[in-house]
C-alpha cells in the first residue's frame, strides 16, 4: 500500500489515503507518485486537490525496513509539507522547540533526562519536569 497526503492552500495535511501499489505502476510495471495522484483526483472529483506521497515506513528521516527514506516523515493529519525540504514536519508543539534539519523533527533545547524517569516539557522554565505517580 502506498500512502498519499492531501494538502491545503497552507500545505496543512487534511486527509491520508492508502492505495493499492497495482494502481501507481505504469506501463512499465514502475510506481509513479503522479499515478497515484491522478487516480485520487477523479477517485474523489476534486482535479485541483494537492496531493503528494508518503512513506509509512520513513520515520526521522530513516526507513524503518532499511529502504530509501521518503519525505523524512509519514505524514499525520495537521502535518505540513514543506517544499524546500521536500518533508512531512509535525506541528511545533512548543515554541522554543528547534526543527531537527537532519530528522525534520522537533526538539528541545535541553535534552530530555537519560535516567529511566518520566518528565514532561515546561515551557515556562525550558526545562524537563519529573513526572510523579
Amino acid at each position: 500500500m502506498a500512502s498519499f497526503a492531501k494538502l491545503n492552500s497552507e500545505n496543512i495535511v487534511e486527509r491520508v489515503e492508502s492505495v493499492v501499489n497495482e494502481v501507481l505502476k505504469d506501463s512499465n510495471g514502475v510506481e509513479q507518485e503522479n499515478i497515484g495522484i491522478e487516480f485520487l483526483k477523479t477517485l474523489y472529483n476534486e482535479p485541483n486537490a494537492v496531493w503528494k506521497q508518503s512513506s509509512y515506513n520513513t520515520v526521522r528521516g530513516i526507513h524503518l525496513l532499511g529502504g530509501t527514506p521518503f519525505r523524512k516523515n509519514h505524514a499525520g493529519i495537521g502535518f505540513t509539507y514543506d517544499q524546500t525540504r521536500d518533508a512531512f514536519i509535525e506541528k511545533k508543539p512548543f515554541n522554543s522547540w528547534i526543527l531537527n534539519e537532519t530528522t525534520c523533527q522537533w526538539e528541545a533545547p535541553v535534552a530530555y533526562p537519560n535516567d529511566g524517569q518520566f518528565y514532561k516539557w515546561n515551557e515556562e522554565i525550558l526545562n524537563w519536569i519529573l513526572q510523579t505517580p
